[in-house]
């Protein structure tokens, strides 16, 4: 069985290692400094060895789809091209680099954040099908804000037309790679799920139509940015979906669902579990309680809920959501072993890993092929300078991310996402006086997290 320092191929791209720093919000928009930002962020990862970075959550249309503020759009071609940069100051260190495409649907900021939703009344949600009962309660009683529009047959092939003109920009940016935001609760997932899809076209009604759209999305890829290009995915199982919630993508659909891709075409699957909702099923862990506390984003959270009463509400609802999903180590793993034991390209894990020996484990009982960490990222930018290497002392390594969740909760209000935990930052400030990333500071520059808020 191969181990985490074992090269990899995907798609006729080779990793130099199996470990990989999966997609996160980057927070970086689209202003002056957003390339520079996205190297602070993603290069020492790269420096500490990674052999891939996934490059999160960038959105294919102009207007409207983004998730969260801050997110970076790749559908102009001009402000793509400079990301080349990006993808020098990666590829300088010896690592890969991906791009992941997205856009939210029904999960859009047009639905969720009051003060977006002001400043552009003009903007819908782009919807698969007229929205689910539960989301029109929560529209009735206030909660959300719906106006969708359902997307005609025609309009769902634009769309598709819109993810394959990001990659072709990606690709002559130099991106290694595309990676599809086919889960927590996108428009992709949108597509997959009997909860939101109960379309009668050609995209809806079976669950081979269900599929329709990622398949379309593969094929135009492929004829836009070429042929060779690796295309990766997510692919949800909605077994964290509220036991009220009948109509969903069982694990076995998800199962299912796998291997069609990978007939398809697909270069690699990363299976995951997740709710039909945009819910702490995604991250899983402690309530982050210090964040909601955090006077700096009481501002930014009244601004994105609407007022301070309504911010109150989302944290008391966030607080329920924490009890149901508790963290879990490797919460994938019983997925994406059913996954790799049906398809022959590369199966990715993601989702509480937190140890090189799980790690070890994952990899050795063959439940995948190579495992990507998030949050862990938050909190040691240059961690796989630790968890690298393969000895004795290295077998022992433990993520400092102590899964409070503090760093994703401030997105919200606009905030980068960085670790702002005392203990946490103080045990990386412990290891990092004791060298323990000493791999990722030959470049000679100054360590980003030095330059975070605490």
């Amino acid at each position: 069985m191969p181990a985490l320092e074992d090269p990899l191929d995907v798609g006729g791209v080779e990793l130099r290692n199996r470990l990989y720093r999966a997609p996160l919000l980057e927070c970086a928009g689209n202003g002056s400094d957003a390339v520079d930002t996205l190297i602070r962020e993603l290069e020492p990862a790269a420096e500490a060895g990674a052999g891939l970075i996934c490059q999160g959550a960038t959105v294919v249309r102009e207007e409207g789809g983004c998730a969260a503020p801050g997110m970076t759009r790749v559908s102009d071609p001009a402000f793509v091209a400079r990301l080349e940069r990006l993808t020098d100051a990666v590829h300088d260190h010896g690592s890969r680099i991906f791009l992941q495409l997205e856009h939210g649907g029904l999960r859009s900021m047009e639905t969720w954040h009051a003060g977006y939703r002001a400043e552009h009344p003009h903007l819908t949600q782009l919807a698969v099908s007229r929205p689910p009962r539960a989301l029109r309660a929560l529209d009735r009683v206030g909660f959300l804000d719906y106006d969708p529009r359902v997307l005609d047959t025609e309009e769902v092939y634009d769309l598709a037309a819109d993810f394959g003109r990001s990659a072709e920009y990606a690709v002559a940016a130099g991106y290694d790679g595309i990676h599809i935001a086919g889960a927590n609760a996108g428009i992709v997932q949108q597509f997959l799920s009997p909860f939101y899809n109960r379309r009668d076209d050609e995209f809806g009604g079976s669950f081979a139509a269900r599929t329709r759209f990622l398949e379309l999305v593969l094929e135009e890829i492929r004829s836009r940015a070429g042929r060779d290009v690796p295309v990766v995915t997510k692919v949800p199982a909605e077994t964290a979906a509220p036991p009220f919630v009948r109509r969903r993508i069982s694990l076995a659909d998800g199962v299912r669902t796998c291997e069609r891709l990978a007939e398809a075409g697909f270069d690699a699957l990363v299976p995951v579990q997740v709710s039909v909702f945009w819910d702490a099923s995604i991250v899983r862990g402690e309530f982050p309680d210090r964040a909601w506390r955090d006077d700096r984003f009481r501002a930014g959270y009244a601004d994105a809920f609407g007022s301070r009463a309504r911010t109150g509400l989302v944290a008391l609802l966030n607080w329920i959501q924490s009890k149901a999903y508790d963290f879990e180590p490797a919460w994938n793993r019983q997925y994406t072993r059913r996954v790799a034991e049906r398809v022959s390209v590369p199966v990715l894990a993601e989702g509480g890993v937190r140890t090189r020996s799980q790690i070890d484990r994952l990899l050795s009982a063959g439940d995948c092929d190579a495992v990507g960490m998030g949050r862990p990222f938050y909190a040691e930018p240059r961690l796989p300078a630790r968890i690298l290497g393969g000895g004795a002392e290295t077998r022992e390594t433990a993520v400092v991310c102590e899964n409070c969740n503090n760093c994703t909760v401030p997105q919200a209000a606009g905030a980068r996402g960085v670790c702002r935990t005392p203990s946490v930052l103080e045990e990386r400030g412990a290891l990092r006086d004791a060298g323990a990333y000493d791999r990722a500071e030959a470049s000679g520059r100054a360590e980003p997290e030095d330059r975070e808020e605490s």
